[in-house]
């Protein structure tokens, strides 16, 4: 009897034993919170600043970058790296940002299709960073470029670049917002606007634009260069007509073409397709006048020298014929 107890009993512990062998571990995973980003303009644009320019702008922003993830680096733990929640989308954010940010400074946008030049931008790096001993640091990268209404690039291809760091705990989500957004308004700073503004208005001054050509659009300082002309003749009433020479392939030569009689008197600008401040040493302007029994007679005018003093005067003498 004593060794049918002896028996049950052990049979008991060994059952007991191999049930807690047998049992699963319960365990608890964490899975960590994403971070909560707020994007927003932490600096104001300088109001006011390109009010006047004599032509609008046109937006084309892509967004460049590899993964929409903005978090970069982590260290504040081994185990895992959370993910970056943005509030708006990056995208969207900076379409509508920079949008508000031009429309400040003063920026025409979206005023005439046909006039209007192109500001391309594509974000290459929109990155948050959190390393233990300096905090949350960012790094924002647009590549921007410019073209004109024909689509060619007068700006061109650089990269904006903003960067930030704040100290401070990695779970302070706070400072992580804060870093982006100041990177960002430093990266938008970065951008070369006073440059971007000067293809938005025509120079007071031809010389100023050196090699930009006309194109009979009346965009270049030379369409605007007001040139007064003063034809006379001994006798008057003589036929006056001009006609383009020109020793530069930039520039064609032209027929003559009828203008008036003496006394011609007119105010009007250079439309010369081609013509540029810097070739119009190598342009001409022939005159001829012309009254019938009485020699022709013609003179030529460099442009140079006429778009600088803005005038063309002279006065013809006729001769009779014999």
């Amino acid at each position: 009897m004593k060794k049918i107890i002896l028996y049950s009993a052990l049979l008991a512990i060994c059952t007991i034993t191999a049930t807690s062998c047998v049992a699963p571990k319960t365990t608890t995973a964490t899975t960590p919170s994403p971070i909560s980003v707020y994007l927003n303009l932490a600096k104001d644009a300088p109001n006011n600043k390109y009010v006047g320019l004599d032509y609008g702008i046109r937006l084309n922003i892509k967004d460049g970058r590899a993964t929409d993830n903005i978090l970069r680096k982590y260290d504040a733990s081994v185990i895992y790296k959370p993910t970056v929640q943005t509030t708006p989308s990056v995208d969207s954010f900076v379409k509508e940002s920079i949008r508000r940010y031009m429309r400040t400074m003063g920026f025409n946008l979206d005023a005439d299709v046909n006039t209007d030049y192109m500001l391309s931008i594509t974000i290459k790096e929109y990155n948050l960073s959190y390393l233990s001993g300096l905090g949350w640091s960012s790094t924002v990268a647009l590549e921007i470029e410019a073209h004109d209404h024909n689509r060619k690039l007068v700006y061109p291809n650089v990269v904006a670049i903003g960067r930030a760091n704040i100290a401070g705990s990695s779970s302070n989500h706070d400072l992580a917002t804060q870093s982006i957004n100041l990177a960002y308004a430093n990266a938008l700073e970065d951008i070369d606007w006073d440059r971007i503004a000067f293809f938005l208005k025509k120079a007071t001054s031809p010389a100023l634009e050196g090699n930009k050509k006309v194109a009979g659009e009346g965009n270049t300082a030379l369409e605007s260069t007001i040139i007064r002309w003063y034809i006379d003749s001994s006798p008057k009433g003589a036929d006056v007509s001009t006609r383009v020479v020109s020793s530069t392939p930039d520039v064609k030569n032209t027929n003559q073409n009828y203008v008036g009689s003496t006394p011609y008197e007119t105010t009007e600008a250079f439309d010369i397709k081609g013509l540029t401040f810097n070739n119009s040493g190598d342009v001409q302007i022939e005159v001829t006048c012309e009254k019938t029994g009485y020699i022709t007679q013609k003179k030529r005018f460099n442009l140079r020298q006429a778009i600088e003093q803005k005038e063309i005067s002279t006065k013809f003498n006729l001769v009779k014929e014999e």
